[in-house]
């Protein structure tokens, strides 16, 4: 093992044994961590300005992450900067079970998964015999990733002379939850790329890769990645006694219809260039009624996650507005069908239902309801406003329903209908195109990097890193009528809900994912493997660098 390999492996394993779990104090323990690595650096020592720590606004941990910029001598006129990202939080340790207090011990941890060997899934069994593999929360989901980054910038503080460019890297907390950290950091990239007159050419994450499938023994190299919206259904149907069934419309029917057509329905993957999205997926579904009786709910609602890859939120709002009609026709005609059928049982006379399918986009709601009461909607809003923001149970989720409910009961006509609308977080999807000076010297960078690099691998490039990720701060659409569609259709953007969404667009920058190797992330049986995660992903990232750093 070569001595770059070595230390990196020692700062993995020194990292990973601070816990680190996401919206707990812990994640200040880790941030320390990290500024006082960077601390104990000469360049740091001469110039603490370029080392900080940016505060989460308001945050009830009181987190913060760590900026270190680190300036070339070689070559002062050469402002080209690479921007590093990688996250130190983690998810939760419970699934460790009673190895619960050993799952950030990595080297503890594998040799205690060894005596009970035969309790493991096959491919961890083999993984762990091999040898080649290391064991902890946290390790592969991406403190590896994280200590690439710094063993590199170590390297490169020790030839400062004969370095040539910048380095600018984000120590982000709270990625796993809902990146409070990177969105903090990115004014901030800003500010810096103004002082300092930097020329950002690229952002570089660290974050893990695995297999896509099984069996895949691929190595991959992401250059752009995916994004996320989460389209939203509030559902307002007719409550009814369950005694008189037939003279409601049930909710809970329309959303499950709903999720039939759209969970895991591969007419909504968005597809690139051969690459395509997983489909949408339900992430929550559930009636509003609070307590128990025979009366049928009244409302209810549901929200995906929906990946994409071209997709803007005008689009994506479009096809949910689509859904949310066939849905509401499906329902009624099955009603109608079902009751029909229990007229003819009953020796009744049979009359259909009486609905339509009305859904309307929350924008679209929001302007139908102003019309019909006028100046009190927002007065009436924004009195409601101040209470839920100052409520800390309340998170942008729960937020954004309580808007849509409150507006939605201010609606003269209070017949069934479905509102569609975006719950945070919002990710933009980065497509590099090889269109712009900037993508096509990061394609460049990454192609020598892949091409110069002797290895057992099979090395892939891909157009995205599949992971919902920080990348997708680092860029935004430019398009009005994609941005307006998101702002307008999301409760809470701009007060619950952040981003900062002007320097996104501002920064546009291509992106890259050249991280560790491993499996399982976010299961007990999280690990990292060793040669290609300490030897040739480094090497990549190293000669990524360069390549983006010439001038």
């Amino acid at each position: 093992m070569t001595d770059r390999a070595s230390r990196i492996e020692e700062l993995t394993i020194e990292l990973t044994r601070q816990r680190s779990v996401t919206e707990t104090n812990e994640e200040q323990l880790i941030t320390e961590k990290v500024h006082h690595f960077f601390s104990q650096m000469d360049y740091f020592k001469d110039h603490p300005e370029d080392l900080f720590f940016v505060p989460v606004p308001n945050d009830s941990w009181g987190r913060k992450s760590v900026m270190a910029l680190l300036r070339g001598k070689k070559d002062p006129d050469n402002n080209n900067t690479v921007v590093l990202i990688g996250h130190t939080d983690t998810v939760g340790i419970s699934d460790y079970g009673d190895l619960k207090n050993y799952a950030h011990l990595p080297y503890e941890l594998t040799e205690k998964l060894k005596e009970r060997k035969d309790a493991l899934p096959a491919e961890a069994r083999a993984d762990l015999e091999s040898g080649n593999y290391l064991f902890g929360r946290g390790i592969f989901d991406m403190k590896a990733g994280d200590a690439i980054i710094m063993a590199l910038m170590e390297e490169y503080e020790q030839k400062l002379d004969d370095f040539s460019g910048n380095i600018l890297f984000a120590a982000v907390c709270d990625e796993e939850a809902n990146s409070a950290g990177m969105r903090s950091c990115v004014p901030e990239m800003v500010r810096l790329r103004e002082e300092h007159n930097l020329n950002l050419t690229a952002v570089i994450n660290t974050d893990y890769m695995t297999a896509e499938y099984q069996g895949d023994e691929n190595k991959y190299v992401y250059v752009g990645t995916v994004g996320k919206l989460m389209p939203s259904f509030y559902v307002v149907g007719k409550e009814t006694h369950v005694g008189e069934a037939f003279k409601g419309l049930d909710p809970n029917q329309i959303v499950s219809e709903l999720t039939r057509r759209i969970n895991l329905n591969t007419e909504f993957c968005d597809t690139v260039e051969g690459e395509s999205t997983l489909p949408p997926m339900s992430l929550k579904q559930q009636d509003l009624k609070t307590e128990y009786s025979v009366q049928t709910a009244k409302a209810a609602h549901a929200f995906y996650n929906y990946a994409t890859h071209s997709q803007t939120p005008d689009m994506v709002m479009d096809k949910m507005k689509a859904v949310g009609r066939e849905a509401f026709d499906a329902v009624v005609t099955d009603l109608n069908d079902q009751y029909k059928k229990y007229c003819t049982l009953t020796g009744r006379a049979f009359e259909p239902y009486p609905y339509k399918a009305k859904v309307l986009s929350y924008g679209e709601l929001k302007a139908q309801v102003i019309r019909e009461r006028g100046t009190e909607v927002e007065a009436k809003i924004e009195r409601a406003k101040r209470k839920w923001l100052y409520d800390d149970t309340i998170d942008e989720r729960d937020y954004a329903l309580k808007e849509v409910a409150l507006l939605q009961s201010m609606r003269t006509n209070q017949e069934p209908v479905v509102v569609v609308y975006f719950t945070p977080p919002y990710y933009p999807h980065i497509y590099v195109k090889d269109e712009t000076d900037r993508e096509k010297k990061l394609l460049e960078a990454v192609a020598q990097a892949v091409d110069t690099t002797d290895s057992a691998y099979k090395l892939v490039y891909k157009k995205f890193f599949p992971y919902i990720s920080d990348l997708s701060y680092t860029s935004a659409p430019r398009n009005g009528k994609a941005i307006g569609a998101l702002k307008e259709n999301m409760p809470g953007f701009g007060t619950k809900y952040n981003i900062p969404l002007d320097d996104m667009q501002d920064l546009s920058l291509p992106v890259v994912d050249i991280g560790p190797f491993g499996k399982d992330s976010h299961q007990f049986t999280e690990r990292l493997e060793k040669t290609y995660s300490f030897e040739v992903a480094p090497e990549l990232v190293d000669k990524t660098i360069a390549g983006l750093l010439k001038k």
